[in-house]
């Protein structure tokens, strides 16, 4: 407030967004969202799991060290002071471990069948589940993004049940009427719709139009 009791003009940071890579395959999916929030100034909360630094040396050919921060910065072609922020998953005082530390909402890209099950039951083994089972119920959007084919009953039940609790359930599933020419171009797509979820502007794929809606009925 000022002297005469007026609110200051001030340029208000971004609330943070939060985003949990874990041992699914797919962690480019993840990657690539982290990178492209923080090329625009995105504040992000990052949740790493030890699984998900195993397929990324295997996916990705990554090998991080002790640095992951910098080496994952290094490799997002990222400068040193944009805003990220690293938690350890055993740290239950990190602020996304609090329902008052405010939040845009948590993305998990990709979520693994076992933080699916422990999200749906309810658990808080490590910082992810804690920080998901946060933006339940303080009902902020919590979205998973799962890559595994096909779903056995069991994983269909949690993913209802987090539905159900207010969750956004989606598969990484990328779309052709775009015409995709790169793996780049598929992962972009899954990306963009992800962030489509927690409205972030973005131009990463091209978007349906409707005159491509009444050329594919023509042809059909």
């Amino acid at each position: 407030m000022s002297k005469n009791g007026q609110k200051e003009n001030r340029d208000e940071r971004p609330l943070p967004f939060v985003v949990a890579i874990t041992g699914a395959s797919g962690s480019i999916y993840g990657l690539r969202l982290v990178q492209y929030l923080l090329s625009e100034g995105q504040p992000i909360e990052l949740l790493v799991s030890r699984a998900a630094l195993m397929v990324m040396k295997e996916e990705n050919d990554l090998v991080f060290g002790e640095n992951l921060k910098d080496e994952l910065l290094d490799h997002l072609k990222l400068s040193k002071d944009v805003p990220l922020t690293l938690h350890q998953l055993t740290n239950y005082g990190a602020s996304v471990a609090s329902g008052s530390y405010k939040t845009r909402g948590m993305a998990i890209v990709p979520c693994s069948l076992g933080t699916l099950g422990a999200l749906s039951a309810g658990l808080t083994e490590n910082l992810i589940h804690r920080a998901a089972a946060v933006c339940l119920k303080e009902r902020r959007p919590l979205m998973i993004v799962v890559r595994e084919m096909p779903f056995g009953h069991i994983q269909l039940k949690n993913m209802l049940a987090l539905s159900e609790a207010g969750a956004i359930v989606s598969c990484a599933s990328p779309g052709y009427y775009h015409k995709p020419q790169t793996i780049q171009d598929q992962v972009d797509f899954v990306v963009g719709r992800v962030l489509d979820q927690f409205d972030f502007d973005n131009q990463l794929f091209k978007r349906w139009k409707s005159e491509n809606s009444i050329t594919l009925v023509k042809q059909i």
